[in-house]
């Protein structure tokens, strides 16, 4: 790890805000703390966090209420619930509505700590299996971004299917007829150019100024991509 976790605190009750925090902080955590839904909320938003710690009643609104905000703006940071309610139905309550995990008050610090570190693993997995590199070209799946030597590359919808379908078959061979019936799901040839000039936008946009070529054709057989590939002089 290179730098400390970020966990964000919402918890209206400043004694207990400050206990969770100085848990955490002792753990090697950033923390910070808000006292209110609508803080928390704007907080949350800003991606600079690893794990979101609610609770589920605060003076301006109720926890899950916010979770599931959170869930329907595409806000995937794993969230603890920190709650007086511990009852089995509250807990599949919060799981149901996007809360990853449940801590009841009072709790334990090692507990606290020991969760709180497991949902931060488990979002650092998910990023990596978000994230897909290639040699200097970096590939967001859920965003459906693609950024090369850190210049953000425009793609249109179906280039970027064509860029991660080979970014899943790196360095393989792939075939026109796999591209046809994977990635626009024909089982057969239209007789059309399509495929050809997608992979060639393609190629101009991820390969246009860079000396190792990324995305090359074998001519007679399809085409191979992988950072080994260098552009032929």
């Amino acid at each position: 790890m290179t730098s400390s976790p970020r966990a964000l605190v919402v918890e209206d009750m400043e004694e207990l805000a400050r206990y969770t925090a100085a848990t955490l902080e002792g753990a090697g955590w950033q923390v910070v703390t808000v006292a209110t839904g609508t803080a928390g909320l704007a907080q949350a938003q800003s991606g600079d966090f690893d794990v979101l710690i609610f609770d589920r009643m605060l003076p301006d609104a109720e926890g899950l209420d916010l979770v599931e905000r959170l869930r329907a703006l595409g806000v995937q940071t794993p969230v603890l619930m920190l709650t007086a309610l511990g009852q089995t139905e509250n807990r599949v309550e919060g799981y149901e509505r996007g809360a990853d995990d449940y801590i009841a008050k009072p709790f334990n610090p090692s507990e606290l700590i020991a969760r709180t570190g497991a949902l931060f693993r488990r979002g650092q997995t998910q990023i990596r299996a978000d994230l897909r590199r290639v040699g200097d070209l970096e590939i967001r799946i859920k965003a459906r971004t693609v950024h090369r030597a850190g210049a953000h590359i425009a793609l249109s919808p179906k280039e970027f299917d064509l860029l991660e379908y080979f970014s899943e078959n790196t360095g393989e061979l792939v075939t026109r007829d796999m591209l046809l019936r994977d990635v626009w799901n024909m089982n057969f040839d239209p007789g059309t150019n399509v495929v050809d000039v997608n992979i060639s936008r393609l190629r101009r946009k991820i390969d246009g100024g860079h000396a190792v070529q990324l995305l090359v054709t074998e001519r007679g057989l399809g085409y191979r991509f992988g950072p080994a590939m260098t552009r032929a002089s």
